[in-house]
């Protein structure tokens, strides 16, 4: 199959970058009372390489999941322990008597985090699939600490294709100094298969 596209189907690639943030933000600011939004930076064709120089060397908190349908490949978020001490009280409230200054992760932080990444991978698949009029299975999310690239190589850095479509989005809480970053390695032949068969 080849790569080429409808130029009219063009638009679907930020359809999906909105409508999969959208989704995760409003899953978001529901579970942890604060309010935040999806910015979508960029959406790049870039070579893997380039990718983990982009992410960065710097140890962070990164959930990952497999799309086990079309376009299958896999969606990394990333974040820093700060953010996801933050985004956990915010799920948790007053029921935990932690210290959100203390280091380390207690047992309820963690499982906080736990869920907040489920909402957050299950949000930006489910508008991925609104947007490609399909369903998308995926594997339960996975959860990683250490250096983004080092994530970014696990997860892809044995494709067979050298290039990946990242789209570069960050989800910001308006009242704290939350920041997560998303980034999305479909196979790229199976989406614009998948692209192909939208009526625009």
């Amino acid at each position: 199959m080849s790569l080429m596209i409808d130029i009219r189907k063009l638009g679907l690639f930020n359809k999906m970058a909105k409508e999969g943030g959208n989704t995760v933000a409003s899953h978001l600011s529901q579970m942890t009372g604060m309010e935040t939004e999806m910015e979508i930076t960029k959406i790049n064709f870039i070579d893997i390489p380039d990718i983990k120089t982009h992410v960065g060397h710097e140890k962070q908190i990164g959930i990952s999941i497999e799309m086990l349908e079309p376009p299958h490949g896999h969606i990394l978020f990333l974040f820093n322990a700060n953010s996801a001490k933050e985004l956990a009280h915010g799920m948790i409230g007053d029921m935990g008597d932690t210290d959100p200054s203390a280091q380390g992760f207690t047992d309820m932080e963690r499982s906080a985090i736990q869920e907040i990444g489920n909402i957050m991978t299950s949000g930006f698949i489910d508008g991925w699939a609104n947007v490609l009029n399909t369903t998308i299975d995926m594997s339960t999310p996975s959860f990683t600490y250490g250096p983004g690239s080092g994530m970014v190589d696990d997860l892809v850095g044995n494709r067979a294709d050298e290039m990946a479509l990242m789209f570069d989005s960050r989800v910001r809480a308006l009242e704290s100094d939350i920041n997560v970053k998303v980034y999305t390695f479909p196979e790229l032949e199976e989406l614009v298969g998948l692209m192909q068969e939208i009526e625009v």
